[in-house]
């Protein structure tokens, strides 16, 4: 492959790279160990990043951890614990999604936060969108602890943040 000479780039930074040579930079520099299964649950952001979303989904315990966060876009972990909730909130300027990887849920979302008129059961696979806007819940209605990872657009919480559990917020 030819390097584009047409292109302007205002990063003086960047550099031509084949896929080859990109493919091998991230697996050593950027790629969570896969050999071990365990994975290092840190903010990774805003370098370039591949992991394994939901084994680091069922690896992490706390209520919420930070693993990346750009920009523009943050990813987030959270364990919630058995009969507990992410909690009613509304982020009027931010898109949310957020996809169970492992444990049940009732799924709640309204205009107003005393009427939550969307309600949904949600499981292992499931992904929920919230829009800017929206009061929303989700309560795990399981008997082990929900394991979500969230995506925020854009970012809604501090580089890094790790929660232990949800009264710290």
């Amino acid at each position: 492959m030819e390097n584009n000479d047409n292109w302007d780039y205002p990063n003086f930074n960047f550099r031509y790279v084949s896929y080859n040579e990109l493919f091998d930079e991230l697996e050593s520099n950027s790629r969570a160990d896969m050999g071990s299964n365990q994975i290092t649950l840190q903010d990774y952001g805003p370098q370039p990043y591949v992991v394994n979303i939901d084994e680091a989904t069922k690896q992490n315990n706390n209520f919420r951890t930070a693993l990346w966060t750009g920009s523009h876009l943050q990813v987030t972990l959270m364990s919630i614990k058995v009969g507990d909730d992410i909690g009613l909130e509304i982020h009027p300027n931010i898109d949310q999604f957020i996809r169970i990887e492992d444990g049940q849920g009732s799924v709640r979302m309204g205009k107003s936060r005393d009427n939550l008129d969307f309600q949904a059961k949600a499981s292992d696979g499931f992904a929920i969108m919230i829009p800017a806007g929206t009061w929303h819940n989700v309560i795990n209605t399981g008997n082990k602890p929900l394991k979500v990872y969230s995506i925020y657009a854009p970012p809604q919480h501090p580089h890094g943040v790790v929660q232990v559990t949800k009264a710290a917020e």
